[in-house]
C-alpha cells in the first residue's frame, strides 16, 4: 500500500476511535476527519469538498422541511394514530411501526419515509414513556431491510441493476453468465432476511441499545398538576370513546372527571362518548401536559382576555406566582383582573406539588402557585421584568398543529413522491419544490423551515462522503480489492462470502453506494474466474451494500437518526454486527437455491 493509503487508515481508525471513547459531537469529529484529508492531499480538493455540493445530502435537508411541514399540519399524525395508536410497550410500538416502515421503504425511497417518522417517535416515546434511542436505530434498520426486497427499494439496487445491463451489452467472451434483473427478483431474499431481520430487532433491541436517560429533576418529575381542558364545537373528538382516544390507560397523566355542559359528572367509563361542552379533568405531570394541550380537539377551559393570535401560534410556559402578583386572592375564574396587560388562557396549576381537589375555576390564587399558561409572543414582552411571576419557563416538546392544513401538506408530499418515483423530477428538484410549497400554503412558518434543518446530521453526511473520496484516492480501495481476490479461493460459497464481508466493509468506510459500485466489478472478476453464473453475486452485492448496520456513516437513514436518538457509535455496532450476521447468512444460504451457480 501507498502512504497516503496508510494515512488514511489513520485517520479513519482516530475518526472511529473519538466516535467511540469521547463525547465530541460526531460532526465535529467528522470536519475533523475531512480537515485532515484535506491537510494531507489525499484526493482533489474538488472531490473531498464534493459532500457540501451533494445531491444526497441537500435532499436529507430539504426532506427535514417537508416532514416538518406533515408535522405541524397533523397529516403524520393523523396517519400514525390510526397506524400505531397508543402502545403500552416496547415491543408493540415495534410491531405496529417497524413492519409498516419496511412495507412503505420497498416501494418508495426509504428517506422521506425516515424522515417523517422521526418527529413521531420523538412524541410517541414522550406520551407513552417508551425509550426513544431503543426505536430510532429500528427505523433506521427496518427501512433498509424493506428496501432490500424490491428492484427500486434502494437506489443501490438500481445502481447495480443498471451496472447489469450496461455489463450484458459490453459483454465479452470471459463474461460470467448475466440477466436483466427484474422488479421482485430480490423479493427471493429480501423479503426472508427482513422477516427475520425485524424478528431479531425485536428481540433483541431492548438489550443491545440503551434506554433514554431522564434529566428531567426528580422533584419537578414528582410534582403533580390539575388541568382543565374542553371539548369545542367540530372537535375530532365529538363521539370518540375513552377508550379510542386512550384515556383509560394513559402513561403519565388520569382522568380524573368529565363534566357535562348541563353540569352533571358523567362516570369514567371506557365506552363512554365526548360530547360537545364536555369538561375533562386531569391530573398530570408536567411531561405529560404539553402533548395534552397539544391534542387536536381539546382547548383549555379557563380563558381570560381573547387572543387574537391563532392557537398554532402560542406557546405554553409554567410559570411561579409572585408575591407582588395583582391576582392574589382572585378566583381563577375571575382572572384577569382589570388591571391586568397578560393575554392567556390558564391550563393546569400545582399547589405544594399537589393538583387542586376542585374545580380550577374556584381556586383562589395564592403565592408560590405553580401554573402552567397558553400564551402568545406578547406574554414574553409584559413579563420581561418579572413582577407578576417570579420565574417563567417555556415547555417544549408540543405545538398545535394546524391540521386544518393537513390535506394541503398530505397532497403535497404525494406530489413529491409520484414525481420522484415517475422520475419527473429528481428527489432533489422534487423535495425542495415541496418544502416551498409547504411554505407558501401555510402548511409551516419559514422560521420553523428553518428550525426543521439538522444540519449537524447535513455535516456529517458531506464530511463522510469527502472522506469516501479519500478512501478511493489514496489507494486503499485498491489495497482492499486485492486481498479480497486472495481470499475468494476456488469455492463459489467462499466467493460469495467474501463479496457480501468485502460489501459490509466497505459500507463502514464509504457510503453504500459507493460499496456497490466497488464491489461490482470485484464480484463479476470473481464468477468469470470461477466459471458460474454472475446472478448469485449480483443479488449478494444488492443486498450487502444495502444492508449498512453497523456504521451510522454507511446510510443516509441512519446518519439522520444518528443526532435524535442521542446515539454512541458503538450502539451500531452492537447492534449492526448480530444483525448483519443474520442477513448475511440467509443472503448466502438463499441466494444459490433461487440464482444457482450453474447458467441456465
Amino acid at each position: 500500500m501507498t502512504i497516503d493509503a496508510y494515512i488514511t487508515i489513520a485517520i479513519l481508525a482516530l475518526t472511529f476511535g473519538l466516535l467511540i471513547k469521547t463525547k465530541i459531537p460526531p460532526a465535529a469529529v467528522f470536519l475533523g476527519a475531512l480537515a485532515l484529508t484535506m491537510t494531507f492531499r489525499l484526493a482533489p480538493l474538488d472531490q473531498t469538498l464534493d459532500g457540501f455540493a451533494n445531491s444526497g445530502m441537500l435532499t436529507v435537508g430539504a426532506l427535514f422541511m417537508v416532514a416538518a411541514g406533515m408535522y405541524s399540519t397533523g397529516a403524520i399524525t393523523l396517519v400514525t394514530e390510526k397506524l400505531i395508536g397508543r402502545p403500552k410497550t416496547l415491543l408493540g410500538a415495534q410491531l405496529k411501526i417497524l413492519p409498516s416502515v419496511a412495507i412503505g421503504s420497498a416501494f418508495l425511497n426509504n428517506t422521506p419515509l425516515v424522515a417523517m417518522m422521526i418527529p413521531v417517535i420523538r412524541d410517541l416515546s414522550k406520551s407513552c414513556r417508551l425509550a426513544a434511542s431503543r426505536l430510532y436505530i429500528p427505523l433506521s434498520y427496518a427501512s433498509i431491510l424493506g428496501g432490500t426486497c424490491t428492484l427500486i427499494g434502494t437506489s443501490t439496487n438500481l445502481v447495480v441493476g443498471g451496472m447489469v445491463i450496461d455489463s450484458m451489452v459490453e459483454a465479452g467472451p470471459n463474461t460470467p453468465y448475466m440477466r436483466e434483473i427484474t422488479m421482485f427478483d430480490l423479493a427471493w431474499i429480501g423479503v426472508p432476511a427482513a422477516l427475520i431481520g425485524l424478528g431479531f430487532i425485536m428481540l433483541f433491541s431492548k438489550w443491545l441499545l440503551p434506554g433514554s436517560e431522564e434529566l428531567e429533576d426528580m422533584a419537578e418529575a414528582r410534582r403533580r398538576y390539575g388541568a382543565e381542558f374542553a371539548i369545542p364545537a367540530k372537535s375530532p373528538l365529538i363521539g370518540k370513546t375513552l377508550k379510542e382516544l386512550g384515556f383509560t390507560s394513559p402513561v403519565g397523566f388520569r382522568l380524573l372527571s368529565i363534566q357535562r355542559s348541563d353540569g352533571s359528572m358523567m362516570e369514567n367509563r371506557p365506552d363512554l362518548r365526548l360530547k360537545v361542552g364536555d369538561v375533562l379533568t386531569f391530573d398530570s405531570d408536567i411531561s405529560s401536559l404539553p402533548h395534552l394541550w397539544a391534542t387536536s380537539g381539546l382547548v383549555p377551559h379557563i380563558t381570560g382576555h381573547k387572543m387574537e393570535s391563532k392557537r398554532h401560534e402560542r406557546s405554553l410556559v409554567q410559570v411561579v406566582v409572585s408575591r407582588r402578583n395583582s391576582a392574589l386572592g382572585r378566583k381563577i375564574s375571575e382572572l384577569p383582573p382589570p388591571e391586568s396587560v397578560y393575554r392567556m388562557n390558564v391550563v393546569a396549576l400545582s399547589r405544594r406539588g399537589r393538583p387542586i381537589d376542585r374545580p380550577l375555576g374556584q381556586v383562589r390564587i395564592k403565592a408560590g402557585d405553580i401554573g402552567v399558561l397558553e400564551v402568545d409572543d406578547s406574554f414574553y414582552f409584559e413579563n420581561r421584568n418579572e413582577v407578576e411571576f417570579a420565574t417563567t419557563k417555556r415547555l417544549t416538546g408540543a405545538r398545535i398543529q394546524r391540521t386544518d392544513k393537513a390535506l394541503a401538506a398530505t397532497l403535497i408530499t404525494l406530489g413529491m413522491v409520484a414525481a420522484a418515483a415517475l422520475n419527473v423530477m429528481n428527489m432533489l428538484n422534487a423535495a425542495l419544490l415541496a418544502s416551498g410549497l409547504m411554505v407558501l400554503t401555510g402548511c409551516m412558518s419559514l422560521r420553523a423551515a428553518g428550525r426543521s434543518v439538522e444540519f449537524s446530521t447535513l455535516v456529517v453526511i458531506a464530511s463522510a462522503i469527502g472522506l469516501e473520496a479519500a478512501v478511493t484516492g489514496s489507494g486503499l480501495s485498491t489495497a482492499i480489492a486485492d486481498l479480497l481476490h486472495e481470499l475468494a479461493g476456488d469455492s463459489p460459497y467462499t466467493a460469495l462470502v467474501v463479496v457480501f464481508a468485502g460489501c459490509i466493509a466497505m459500507d463502514t468506510l464509504v457510503t453504500n453506494v459507493a460499496s456497490a459500485v466497488f464491489m461490482f466489478p470485484i464480484a463479476m472478476a470473481m464468477a468469470g474466474e470461477l466459471g458460474v453464473s454472475f446472478m448469485p453475486f449480483a443479488i449478494t452485492v444488492m443486498v450487502g451494500a444495502s444492508c449498512s448496520f453497523i456504521s451510522p456513516m454507511g446510510y443516509q437513514t441512519n446518519l439522520m437518526v444518528y443526532g435524535p436518538g442521542d446515539y454512541k457509535f458503538t450502539d451500531f455496532v452492537k447492534m449492526g454486527v448480530p444483525l448483519t450476521v443474520v442477513v448475511g447468512v440467509v443472503t448466502i444460504i438463499l441466494t444459490p437455491i433461487f440464482f444457482g451457480f450453474q447458467p441456465p
